[in-house]
């Protein structure tokens, strides 16, 4: 009789658990078990476990071990649960099993099957063709379903990730949930105000490494978190990178926006990742708690869009970096620093020069320009704030009548719009018909006034959730004041203060600046506003 050396090998699409092994792993290797003891021409060797695997790929660890020690004369039978245990997928699954498997001499035994390929009558090729067809079938149902299942819970706004976003966990009592780890979130908030503060993206992963904070990868291992293989750190060692801290300062998650759906594959046999434009992006606008206000969070994007370079060994923005522009040439005002006889003098300058076509270049003191937008930054925000004090002196209900009436003018005009081009599209069949139009030109008209009809109606629909919004919720019309409110005890100039409040600033001359703050629209609104509320008074 022949002897065999066998592996049993035990596979789980998903477990919960990664450090543990599961109870269907446990029931796969006990009736395995006990198959090799009923059978004594059968020795176990080993076992080999590819627990949370998919069976539609072959390109799982265990699986790969075990064709190693195939094809070094270790075994030469492979015992399963069941035929789904070594494969789901038609095509490949019958490749190991018609080709491979008897290139190498190899019995395989499916118990619950009843596949033996010891013997033919148990393993007969059209019985393991229908339960391989089967299996396949199967795979391909509960991949749809399951892709169907998670678009449903994106588009209802459920997280349907595996690893949250540093900062954030599962709750407890809903895994569909995030809610605000605070261990981890304190160190988005740090991040957040450090770049805010003018401290570059390195200078923020090398203090985070030198307090010994655990980068994010480290934390999530360290406290046997799920994480994903290519985590945040730059190294083995997990450490912070600049990198790491880049991706948290650009990531929308921690405004309590949720994108998903960012990622696909082709089906569930191809798992190559396809990268989705950012429009086919699923967003749930307050899905969760915050930990980064919304206009923190737009001040870092606006930071890290404009030249924000250091000294060699500096740790921290310069004070007017990417803000100041030559008004002659239009490029950015670079800082320089000269020492003249033991006196150091830093300057503003236009890198264009003359010889590259810069009419007017012009050179300016640190200290001069920095008094000077102080002065300016600081009027400026006595007259937002004094502005905000005469709007609040008139009553809510004068300044909601004067909002309302503006958007049920332009309701009205859009209706009356509206009503002429469904007319106009009513009467192009009777033209039609009667010969003064084709058909290529009945088309084109039919479908200039349907799109036509489509946007006046959009407009309209947007028009009334304004005003429905604008009758609930009047404080939000000022809310742009609280960023210059913020720093109306300044007396001196940072960074913070510039980038919260100024867009930028025109160099026009020695003694001519021209600065233009942000909000500077909606300032004008609130200007204007305040003028028509008192003329209908």
């Amino acid at each position: 009789m022949a002897k065999y050396d066998a592996t049993a090998y035990l596979r789980l699409s998903y477990t919960a658990d990664q450090s543990e092994e599961s109870d269907s792993i446990t029931n796969q290797k006990k009736l395995v078990e006990d198959f090799v003891a009923a059978h004594p021409d059968i020795t176990l060797v080993n076992e080999r476990v590819d627990d949370g695997y998919s069976g539609v790929l072959f390109d799982r660890p265990a699986f790969q071990e075990m064709m190693q020690d195939i094809t070094q004369g270790t075994i030469n039978c492979v015992i399963v649960k069941d035929l789904s245990r070594l494969g789901r997928e038609y095509i490949e699954t019958g490749r190991y099993l018609r080709q491979i498997f008897p290139a190498y001499g190899v019995r395989f035994i499916a118990i619950n099957d009843g596949i033996d390929t010891a013997n033919e009558h148990n393993g007969d090729d059209l019985n393991i063709s229908l339960k391989n067809l089967l299996n396949d079938t199967y795979c391909r149902d509960i991949s749809v379903k399951t892709r169907s299942a998670l678009l449903s819970k994106r588009k209802n706004g459920e997280y349907v990730g595996a690893c949250p976003v540093y900062g954030y966990r599962k709750d407890q009592e809903n895994k569909n949930q995030l809610v605000i780890d605070e261990d981890t979130a304190r160190v988005v908030r740090d991040i957040f105000r450090r770049r805010i503060d003018g401290a570059s993206a390195k200078r923020i992963a090398d203090e985070l490494n030198r307090l010994g904070i655990p980068s994010p990868l480290a934390y999530k291992i360290s406290r046997g978190l799920p994480h994903p293989k290519k985590g945040y750190a730059d190294s083995q060692k997990a450490k912070w990178s600049a990198h790491a801290i880049l991706r948290i300062l650009q990531d929308e998650t921690y405004t309590g926006v949720l994108l998903q759906g960012k990622q696909s594959t082709h089906n569930h046999k191809i798992k190559d990742i396809i990268e989705k434009p950012a429009e086919e992006w699923i967003r749930t606008e307050n899905a969760h708690a915050p930990i980064i206000r919304k206009q923190d969070f737009e001040l870092v994007q606006k930071i890290m869009g404009l030249d924000t370079r250091t000294a060699p060994d500096g740790d921290a923005v310069y004070l007017f970096s990417g803000i100041l522009i030559c008004r002659s040439c239009g490029g950015r005002m670079t800082r320089k620093t000269n020492t003249v006889k033991g006196k150091k003098y830093i300057y503003y300058h236009c890198p264009t020069g003359k010889k590259h076509g810069c009419e007017h270049p012009t050179m300016l003191r640190e200290d001069e320009l920095t008094a000077c937008v102080l002065e300016s930054l600081q009027a400026h925000i006595r007259n937002v704030v004094s502005l905000e004090k005469l709007l609040d002196s008139i009553s809510e209900e004068q300044i909601n009548q004067e909002l309302i009436a503006g958007f049920k003018s332009q309701i009205a005009e859009n209706e009356v719009q509206l009503e002429k081009a469904m007319q106009f599209k009513a009467a192009l069949y009777e033209n039609f018909v009667s010969g003064f139009l084709d058909k290529k030109e009945y088309r084109d008209l039919k479908n200039q006034y349907t799109a036509q009809i489509e946007q006046r109606r959009e407009a309209i629909e947007s028009l009334r959730k304004e005003m429905e919004q604008a009758s609930a919720n009047t404080n939000d019309r000022l809310r742009w004041t609280q960023h210059f409110k913020e720093f109306s005890t300044m007396t001196s100039l940072d960074r913070r203060a510039v980038i919260t409040l100024i867009q930028c600033i025109h160099v026009e001359g020695k003694n001519n600046l021209k600065i233009t703050f942000r909000y500077q629209l909606e300032y004008q609104q609130a200007k204007a506003r305040l003028e028509t509320t008192k003329e209908a008074v």
